[in-house]
């Protein structure tokens, strides 16, 4: 395995693959940290080009589309308050603050290497344990899967910041979304309202530009007054210059947080259809279970950046291992990936790796090669990022805004999309000025349809409900779960017996 995996590596030094690899990397940072330009988007835009290329070209620079874009999210997710994908919505709840008090570069260098020493980590998981963790994906049915999302979805206790009912009312709103549109299962229309685009539901990805672009937009417009005062004051406190030895050490000393995140993000990414978001998200949530001062975070906590950011990578490794070892996409990039496979006339799936080695440990030494040419091309677009965030905000607002919209009508090339868009951009705004907190609600927009999907399909194998407790890998995660709603309430009380009650409630 050794061997093949170092002639692989020294293979892609050739220029015909280090060339595409580099620009797939390169392509993927920059699709990921424009808001609305999404990896799926920017894998797909690069496609087309590979069709000329062999299968190993092809698959090295689309490997770099999705780790160069799994971690360029987090550019405006730090820099901007936005992310710039679903799988860095956690990283702004502490990013963003940190860029605010001053300290820009430390945050996005936290995010930077977060991301690489998690995708490392991956890396070894994808190379060493596919066979074992793709076993055990292979045992989830329908009932493991819905205590999976029911798990996840209870992490929700654990981002309600202040006011316990606002955090759950926030969550509802949420679950209420997925039931809008079409039953998953047999088809019948729900709370449509007679609107023709609603009967296919409601896509993410406009829910979540909406929420927070417009939310994080129309909020710094009221705070600035004015974009040549919020440019002025920008120009002269923002700097991405950072001790790159400081910010490694800084994270390197928190082994337990850099393993356990990167563990959540590998065995989140195996598991199909639940995607970079959910990893990003659980991360930051056991990231504030086990911290010795959860009231940190959301306020510019180191923790909170190198958790979902390690999860984040390491969830590439982790979904790589669905389409090479089942020939199943764990999302809708390695859908594409798959895809090209069979443009290429390879058939991804149990025989994959025996049948092309040379593909396989290609693929593996690819998503290796990704992550350090990721930091450089973030090091040398340094400059240009502290441009993005120094451009007067008057000129900023209504580009981002643009980008956004083509983002979500590029979705599904229909207006729908943008009308979607604008109407949750005003529930976040409205949200955010009633001191809603938005993170429950995006939750429950991931997890709502597939808790629902899941728990139909198990009751039509089987109606017998003690199945969910009685199956045990299902009885274990539902466990889980209720332990994680009795950990974030206790933590929510001695929160509240520090602050001596102050501004919290239930």
């Amino acid at each position: 395995m050794y061997e093949l995996l170092w002639n692989a590596l020294l293979g892609l030094f050739q220029l015909k693959y280090l060339l595409p690899l580099v620009i797939g990397t390169g392509a993927g940072v920059v699709g990921g940290a424009l808001p609305g330009v999404t990896i799926t988007m920017t894998i797909i835009i690069v496609l087309p080009f590979t069709f000329g290329l062999d299968p190993l070209q092809g698959l090295a620079a689309m490997t770099g589309v999705y780790v160069g874009g799994s971690a360029g999210g987090l550019v405006t997710a730090t820099l901007l308050g936005i992310p710039g994908t679903p799988s860095s919505v956690a990283t702004t709840f502490d990013g963003f603050p940190m860029a605010r008090k001053g300290e820009a570069g430390r945050a996005l260098w936290l995010g930077v290497w977060g991301s690489f020493l998690g995708g490392m980590i991956g890396g070894v998981f994808l190379i060493a344990a596919t066979g074992p963790l793709a076993a055990f994906a292979l045992e989830f049915g329908p009932w493991e899967f819905f205590s999976l999302f029911v798990l996840a979805l209870s992490m929700v206790a654990g981002l309600v910041g202040r006011s316990l009912i606002k955090g759950f009312l926030s969550g509802a709103i949420g679950l209420v979304v997925t039931v809008l549109g079409n039953d998953p299962i047999f088809g019948a229309p729900r709370l449509t309202l007679g609107i023709g685009f609603l009967e296919g539901g409601v896509p993410f990805l406009p829910v979540l530009i909406g929420v927070f672009a417009f939310a994080q937009i129309m909020s710094d417009v009221e705070r600035m007054g004015g974009g040549a005062r919020m440019a002025a004051a920008l120009e002269g406190a923002v700097s991405l210059a950072a001790s790159h030895l400081k910010v490694i050490w800084e994270i390197l000393r928190r082994p337990f947080l850099l393993a356990w995140s990167s563990f959540i993000g590998v065995v989140i990414g195996v598991l199909p259809a639940i995607g970079g978001s959910a990893a990003n998200i659980m991360a930051y949530d056991q990231a504030k279970k086990f911290s010795r001062h959860p009231e940190r975070f959301g306020t510019g906590t180191p923790e909170g950046i190198i958790a979902s950011e390690c999860a984040n990578n390491a969830n590439v490794g982790g979904s790589l291992v669905t389409i090479m070892a089942f020939g199943i996409p764990g999302d809708a990039v390695t859908a594409v990936m798959l895809g090209a496979l069979t443009i290429h006339g390879i058939q991804s799936g149990p025989l994959f790796i025996s049948q092309n080695p040379d593909i396989a440990y290609g693929i593996f030494a690819a998503y290796l090669l990704a992550h350090p040419i990721m930091v450089l091309v973030i090091a040398l677009g340094a400059r240009w990022m502290l441009g993005v965030v120094t451009v007067p905000k008057a000129a900023l607002f209504p580009v981002v805004l643009v980008l956004c919209t083509i983002g979500a009508y590029a979705l599904a090339n229909a207006m729908s999309a943008v009308y979607i868009l604008l109407a949750f951009g005003l529930l976040g705004y409205a949200m955010v000025k009633v001191e809603l907190p938005l993170a429950p609600l995006i939750l429950g927009v991931i997890l709502g349809d597939q808790i629902e999907t899941n728990l139909i399909r198990a009751l039509m194998t089987d109606e017998n409900l003690w199945l969910f407790v009685t199956r045990p890998i299902s009885g274990v995660l539902l466990a889980m779960s209720a332990g994680s709603v009795v950990l974030a309430l206790w933590q929510h009380r001695r929160q509240q017996r520090t602050s001596g009650g102050e501004g919290a409630d239930f």
